[in-house]
């Protein structure tokens, strides 16, 4: 039995936000079975595959028989379950590398952290070949895994094209073995920063619902709350700041499904700000009067994308086994269109503190005269 643990089947456009790039195989042991070296058993089970491949999955905890970590060399035993975490598997698309400026956060000799802009598609798709970060990443580095081979290498997750911030790259097998099993068991940290439309209620809360293909729209996703269709996601969120009309959160993402914060969010009333796919581009709330209309409008030229930004990530590094954090600040657009809406709620308030003086002024007059 094998199973996709992530959805491709939207990889055209390549707006996959948080989506995890690793495979999940799973087998039992046929009870006739002779013992064997899991690492050859599995080389001759999985297409695509290397035994060093699969020898360094185990070495980072990848390689499971009943739910127990077990070395390269363990023989298989006949009703043996086996599971085994891996990177996507070798595409037959050549890759061109390209030189392109990256923005590197960190480097070291294991993995780099790269601080993504919008409008750069991660990885190549049906379409499109060339300009993505994939290619950029050829050119700069010499040994991510599979260089040249793999159409996502030493990727093990992606943001979308328009949405901003960290992400990680491995440099060597081992890494994106450690990272892919990382990812795998939920043990990463990522907090994504993002403006949304609306006045959320509550402080802080988390938004539960099943995340799947829309039934009419395939290149969008849905929510299906009845768990029937999907899979699980969950999304955990604090209010940062509160704009009268918008508000900025933090997300803490316990899944990584596509798409998963913008649909989350327009599921549960607030689409995120300028977000074209899931109705964040029209004026969801406030009064429509032309004022404010051109307010918006005006706002949406200044970020002209989902308001959608990868803060922070953390992980165990592969190497030292330390738990290290890495951060981004927020990019141009976004800070520029905060500073906008905090200038527009200050003449809002102070409007309403002029309204509330001549209101008083105008009752103390009238109690003077009535004296």
């Amino acid at each position: 039995m094998e199973e996709w643990i992530d959805d491709l089947a939207g990889a055209e456009g390549q707006e996959q936000e948080g989506e995890e790039l690793y495979l999940h195989h799973e087998f039992v042991i046929d009870k006739g079975q002779e013992p064997l070296r899991i690492d050859k058993y599995l080389v001759d089970h999985i297409e695509h595959i290397t035994r060093s491949k699969i020898q360094n999955a185990a070495q980072a905890g990848a390689v499971l028989v009943n739910d127990k970590p077990v070395k390269s060399s363990y023989k298989v035993r006949p009703t043996d379950h086996i599971k085994i975490v891996l990177p996507q598997p070798v595409r037959d698309n050549f890759l061109l590398p390209q030189k392109m400026d990256l923005d590197i956060v960190y480097e070291d000799a294991y993995l780099a952290i790269i601080n993504k802009p919008a409008g750069l598609v991660v990885h190549p798709g049906v379409s499109n070949f060339t300009g993505t970060l994939v290619n950029g990443l050829l050119y700069h580095f010499n040994s991510l895994p599979n260089n040249g081979e793999e159409i996502r290498p030493g990727l093990v997750h992606r943001l979308d094209k328009d949405t901003t911030g960290i992400m990680v790259i491995a440099k060597c097998e081992p890494t994106l073995s450690h990272l892919a099993k990382q990812f795998f068991d939920r043990t990463v940290h990522r907090r994504y920063h993002a403006l949304v439309w609306g006045n959320i209620e509550a402080d802080e809360g988390t938004i539960t619902g099943h995340i799947g293909r829309h039934q009419r729209w395939r290149k969008n996703m849905a929510v299906f709350p009845d768990g029937e269709e999907g899979k699980h996601a969950v999304t955990h969120y604090k209010v940062l700041e509160r704009l009268g009309y918008v508000t900025l959160v933090e997300c803490r993402l316990e899944t990584g499904r596509t798409h998963q914060i913008r649909v989350h969010f327009q599921y549960n009333g607030h689409p995120v700000f300028n977000d074209e796919r899931y109705g964040g581009d029209r004026i969801v709330k406030g009064t429509i009067y032309t004022k404010y209309k051109q307010f918006v409008e005006n706002c949406f030229q200044l970020c002209p994308r989902q308001a959608l930004h990868a803060k922070t990530l953390g992980f165990i590094h592969p190497h030292t086994k330390e738990n290290v954090f890495y951060n981004s600040e927020l990019p141009e657009d976004m800070q520029q269109l905060l500073a906008k809406w905090r200038r527009y709620m200050g003449a809002r308030d102070l409007e309403g503190i002029l309204e509330e003086a001549k209101e008083a002024q105008a009752i103390s007059d009238g109690d003077a005269t009535e004296d």
